[in-house]
């Protein structure tokens, strides 16, 4: 009984996770090749679904963007992914055949710091999308 009433004790624990969707667009409101949103802040166990709202995009993590012990993940092309985010820290993630043209986004999961530098080797177009992102 006493280990039956453990469990009901964590059942609303369970229910605080959320599921935030992010568009996959050729073109949206704040430009083309874009997520909507672009930058995310969740709590760790979260999960992001990642919608091919237009055809010919995916959404893949950037290895040098991953927090040390995340898995990294890749999508089809027009498949639609649900990522689980348990590892707090700055994620980067792509559109793998538009990450050149800038086609990137940023989910923060939980506490993160800030000032950390972009990683070296981003392409120009996504440097400088991350950069406005995140304010710099």
């Amino acid at each position: 009984m006493r280990l039956f009433a453990g469990l009901l004790a964590l059942v609303p624990l369970a229910g605080h996770a959320e599921t935030h969707d992010v568009r996959m667009l050729t073109r949206g409101e704040t430009g083309a090749m874009i997520y909507e949103p672009a930058y995310l802040e969740i709590a760790p166990g979260d999960t992001v679904r990642f919608l091919p709202a237009q055809r010919g995009h995916n959404a893949a993590s950037i290895p040098e963007m991953l927090p040390e012990g995340a898995d990294r993940f890749i999508g089809q092309i027009d498949e639609e992914i649900a990522v689980i985010f348990e590892v707090e820290g700055r994620y980067g993630i792509k559109c793998s055949p538009h990450y050149a043209m800038g086609m990137v986004m940023i989910v923060d999961v939980g506490e993160v710091d800030g000032a950390a530098p972009l990683p070296d080797g981003l392409p120009d177009r996504a440097r400088e999308r991350m950069s406005d992102l995140l304010g710099r």
